[in-house]
């Protein structure tokens, strides 16, 4: 088995600031945001207030952050079923600057990432390694224990927070839940991406259980199938197929250990899951879906194998049309499944995933194709939007990081 459950042993380096130094711990912080007060519209920097972290939170800040497809989805809702004005972002690395009341587990100048994906080691949830959706809170979309917000505007108005997280600025205010700690043995830039990286990474791991030598077949090449081939290859997979209407996502699968690739375009009359069939002899042992379209995730189901297979869903539109399946086919052995978050729980996979990229075996470096300064954050979202990035890095200040 090529992943090992347990903690990384690593050095125990950590960004460290005198505490004297840190004039602002217990005060209201201004600070410089990116704020979206409109759907779909860009976004503005403007100057925020930031408030003191409460009992169980911790006020970070921000060293650089990167944009995902989720941040993009949100950003074109237009409410109710989303609410303005808003910070987006939710994949970061950052330095503790204070810590509220009962917080332990990390102190100032620590560095640390915050995670979408609630740990918190005490409820049902956290604590099956069956589940991995914590339930304790469920208070949305700002702070989960009390549902209201950190960060209000020039006018003291309320700007509204994102998965708990926000990280669209240059201060943040997160709970110790959505906390991980990291140390400086990875580069923050690497460790920024290992939120979205593990999405994929842990659907072929943790949720699939992809076997050494088994066949897998990703539609959709994004950052999110790549990742998927990515954990696919870790776990030794022979055959990983890559489907995608851009040829130039060809080459850059190879990097992931992408072996194959489909074309739908280029299939004529035939569907892409009986291309898949012939290629495996039967279908694939693994099926991932990427794209979020209720026609793709068919397909997918359909290009699997009989007797014993598995159909991830990584992707979904919030108003799409419902899945048609066959009942024959479920009858016959094949499995269908989703996957939020890769089925990672971050304080304990996450050392696993940090010590591949540090002994050179998880290829992290590939994924970040671009990077921003913070005032230009609204470029991330022109390169995403057009297909050219997979990951853009925002720095907050990379002069003074350097």
């Amino acid at each position: 088995m090529l992943f090992i459950q347990g903690r990384s042993n690593f050095k125990s380096s950590v960004i460290m600031e005198n505490k004297s130094q840190l004039p602002t711990v217990g005060k209201v912080i201004r600070c410089k945001a990116a704020i979206c007060r409109n759907a779909g519209k860009p976004l503005v920097i403007e100057e925020i207030e930031v408030d003191p972290p409460k009992a169980w939170e911790v006020r970070i800040k921000i060293l650089c952050t990167s944009l995902c497809r989720s941040d993009v989805s949100f950003w074109k809702l237009e409410p109710p079923l989303s609410v303005f004005p808003r910070i987006f972002g939710h994949e970061a690395v950052g330095v503790v600057e204070s810590v509220g009341e009962y917080v332990e587990e990390v102190k100032e100048g620590d560095l640390v990432m915050p995670v979408s994906q609630r740990d918190c080691g005490e409820c049902r949830d956290c604590k099956s390694r069956r589940s991995f959706i914590c339930s304790k809170f469920d208070k949305v979309p700002n702070m989960p224990r009390d549902g209201t917000s950190r960060f209000r505007d020039v006018k003291g108005d309320v700007v509204h927070n994102f998965l708990s997280l926000s990280t669209f600025t240059q201060y943040t205010v997160v709970d110790i839940t959505h906390i991980f700690k990291i140390t400086a043995d990875i580069p923050v830039d690497k460790a920024c991406l290992l939120s979205g990286v593990s999405t994929g990474i842990g659907a072929a791991w943790k949720v699939a259980g992809v076997e050494a030598g088994s066949t897998v077949a990703i539609f959709g090449l994004g950052a999110v199938g790549l990742s998927v081939a990515e954990g696919a290859r870790l776990c030794g997979a022979s055959k990983i197929i890559g489907v995608d209407l851009n040829p130039e996502k060809f080459e850059l699968g190879k990097k992931f250990g992408v072996t194959d690739f489909i074309n739908p375009a280029s299939c004529g009359d035939k569907k892409v899951s009986e291309v898949i069939q012939q290629m495996t002899d039967g279908g694939a042992d693994y099926c991932f879906e990427c794209v979020g379209l209720a026609s793709v995730i068919e397909d997918a189901f359909s290009g699997s194998r009989q007797g014993f297979s598995k159909t991830v869903i990584l992707g979904a539109e919030m108003l799409g049309p419902p899945i048609s399946l066959k009942g024959v086919d479920i009858l016959k052995g094949r499995t269908i499944c989703g996957s939020l978050h890769g089925g990672m729980k971050p304080k304990s996979d996450y050392p696993i995933l940090i010590q591949k990229y540090l002994d050179k075996e998880l290829n992290l470096d590939d994924f970040k194709t671009h990077e921003v300064s913070f005032q230009d954050i609204n470029k991330a979202f022109e390169l995403l939007l057009e297909g050219k990035s997979l990951r853009t890095i925002i720095w907050m200040d990379k002069d003074k990081l350097n």
